[in-house]
């Protein structure tokens, strides 16, 4: 097990060429978002500064030529937790990593857990207790379940809708 801290945030820092996550739950717990979602559900102005340092390094990533990108399979109507998500995402988006949504409705086929997988070679499934707070991820190196991964990835990239068209289909059905 990878747990939270140094040695999960280095994965981020030493892949090659891609990272990619599929996103399945509705609802994730971080004390280090727990200000700026309350912030944003109260519709007041949403503080970023905790977000910077991960905008810093896609940035960083991404001006070197590395690309993240990420998949979040969404139940509708959106929770509130997840429309924090579309709203942090035009950050993230902005900064370099291409996230894309798809209807919990249209992800038939794919794993109902959330992993990383970095240069299509290293597999991480992400662990999380009953309260939705991350655990830490799990290192999987059989290759026929990395490979699997990979056309589970390549089908949710498939069938996602890019994050500026999903927010204002979002928003629409919103109001």
């Amino acid at each position: 097990m990878i747990e939270p801290g140094p040695e999960f945030s280095r994965l981020f820092r030493t892949f090659e060429h891609t990272a990619f996550r599929l996103e399945t739950r509705d609802v994730y717990k971080s004390a280090n978002e727990a200000e700026a979602l309350r912030q944003f559900t109260a519709g007041e102005a949403v503080d970023m500064g905790w977000f910077q340092n991960w905008l810093s390094m896609i940035q960083e990533a991404t001006a070197a030529g590395r690309r993240f990108s990420r998949v979040r399979v969404v139940s509708l109507p959106l929770t509130a937790y997840s429309r924090f998500g579309v709203f942090c995402a035009g950050y993230t988006n902005a900064a370099g990593e291409d996230i894309r949504y798809l209807r919990r409705m249209d992800a038939s086929g794919l794993p109902d857990y959330d992993y990383w997988l970095f240069d299509s070679s290293k597999l991480v499934r992400l662990h999380f207790d009953d309260e939705e707070n991350f655990l830490g991820g799990e290192h999987i190196e059989d290759p026929a379940v990395i490979v699997q991964h990979n056309h589970w990835r390549d089908a949710a990239w498939h069938r996602a809708i890019r994050r500026d068209d999903f927010a204002t289909e979002a928003n629409d059905e919103h109001h």
